[in-house]
């Protein structure tokens, strides 16, 4: 009985944890993004930002809240967010020379193409849908 107990509240967890994830995006640390990439096979957004920025503040609060973007990006892609003032070095590698920036790639790394700027939400889900044909 005891036992019946446990699982049923690990799997009542187990589903509101995963509701309350899916509906945000799922942002990974460049490295770990990386990786994940190459072993899922999956394209990667790579996004550039920095707090001062207001522009990457209003992409945080009107593109990446937005539940259409959230669900094809977390099927769909790899998401990794980078602050460029805490990681210049990569943002120097990847020539980003305004803010916000968004990348988008291959599994491998292969670049695709590169958008600079703020991306309203029904261009940016036409881009990730676009990319993923």
């Amino acid at each position: 009985m005891r036992i019946k107990q446990i699982c049923c509240v690990f799997f009542i967890l187990l589903f509101c944890c995963s509701m309350v994830s899916a509906k945000e995006i799922y942002w990974n640390s460049y490295k770990d993004g990386m990786l994940k990439a190459k072993n899922s096979n999956k394209k990667i957004f790579l996004h550039f930002y920095a707090d001062w920025c207001r522009y990457c503040v209003k992409m945080d609060k009107s593109v990446f809240n937005y539940p259409e973007v959230i669900a094809y990006l977390n099927n769909n892609f790899v998401a990794v967010k980078v602050n460029s003032d805490k990681n210049r070095k990569l943002a120097f590698d990847y020539n980003v020379r305004g803010l916000p920036a968004s990348i988008f790639m291959e599994s491998d790394g292969t670049l695709i193409g590169k958008r600079p700027g703020y991306i309203p939400q029904e261009d940016f889900l036409l881009i990730l849908k676009s990319l993923n044909k």
